[in-house]
């Protein structure tokens, strides 16, 4: 029957979720936009509370994070439901449909995790935060037993909660679908400056990476990543930025995108970011010192980190991991 949430308030019989901002008035027996949370005789249930519907051993870099313990292994985990509908969804199986599960409780997936050597937790596959009870209490669990808290978000999550989460969250991957509203409105049914408030907030906390998914002929202007870039800089220029490559999926059928648009969108965004990443596609991410760019961590076979000691470049001492955010 799931777990009692713990962001909405009674009007009358309905009930307002609180957790993100579409602010959902739900009727009795009725769930909101999610598909996760339920009205049950005035009470707002978060049904799908340690349901599992995807799971996963996964390299760090997989998430994408490829400055949060660079060559670590993380367990991941995801449940189904998404609170953004994406007409080119890459995981829509499970994010827009019901699927098969296992129920799996904050302490058995954190034995788990222990079990299998991993640095941690992922959240991930579908979106997280409206998995919020879930991730909380196991994250707290997770403190405790000294392993990582990763979510792989969309970032569309109001303010109050984010704060409650974040402190005990060690990073994030939020995907920036694009840096306009009107794309927001019309692909994803949703609005970017909650997910600009998103990012805002929690790189005061944790570490953070960001992707964008380039969509061929949607968002995938020069102007446009450039303007992502620039405000991304604006918080911390170390940022690192994943530009992905888009392939056909749910809703949407138009062509993927190019590697050669990626190639410029990434020249574009290095004008204002130090680490930009190529993603979907075969790419030789290393990364690079961008004081006297020597290689650092070698990513063109397996995950060596060749340049790196203690977070720091091996020749210059430019400081490549964040050293408060113990990200090695």
């Amino acid at each position: 029957m799931g777990r009692k949430a713990v962001f909405y308030t009674n009007e009358g019989k309905l009930v307002r979720c609180l957790l993100c901002p579409h602010s959902c008035f739900i009727e009795e027996n009725q769930f909101g936009i999610c598909k996760n949370r339920r009205n049950m005789n005035g009470e707002l249930i978060a049904t799908g509370y340690a349901k599992i519907s995807a799971m996963g051993f996964d390299p760090i870099e997989k998430k994408p994070l490829f400055h949060f313990f660079p060559g670590s292994h993380i367990l991941s985990v995801g449940g189904s439901g998404c609170n953004l509908n994406c007409h080119y969804c890459q995981n829509w199986r499970i994010a827009h449909f019901e699927s098969e599960s296992v129920t799996i409780s904050p302490e058995m997936l954190c034995e788990m995790a222990i079990n299998k050597g991993s640095i941690g937790i992922a959240f991930t596959y579908n979106e997280p935060s409206i998995w919020y009870e879930y991730v909380y209490d196991t994250a707290v669990i997770a403190r405790k037993k000294k392993l990582k808290i990763v979510l792989v978000t969309n970032g569309y999550i109001s303010m109050l909660p984010l704060k409650g989460l974040l402190q005990y969250v060690d990073a994030l991957n939020i995907d920036i679908k694009s840096f306009k509203d009107k794309f927001y409105r019309v692909y994803c049914e949703g609005r970017l400056e909650y997910v600009k408030k998103t990012v805002e907030e929690s790189i005061k906390h944790c570490h953070v990476e960001i992707t964008a998914l380039i969509v061929n002929g949607l968002n995938d202007t020069v102007e446009e990543i450039n303007d992502m870039a620039y405000w991304l800089s604006g918080l911390n220029p170390l940022i690192p930025l994943h530009i992905s490559k888009y392939y056909p999926a749910y809703k949407m059928h138009i062509s993927e995108t190019p590697l050669k648009t990626l190639l410029e969108l990434r020249k574009a965004a290095m004008k204002h970011l130090k680490f930009v990443y190529l993603g979907n596609v075969r790419f030789t991410n290393n990364t690079y010192c961008p004081v006297c760019e020597s290689i650092v961590i070698d990513r063109s076979t397996v995950i060596n980190k060749v340049g790196l000691v203690d977070g720091l470049c091996a020749i210059c001492g430019f400081r490549i991991l964040e050293q408060s955010k113990r990200c090695f």
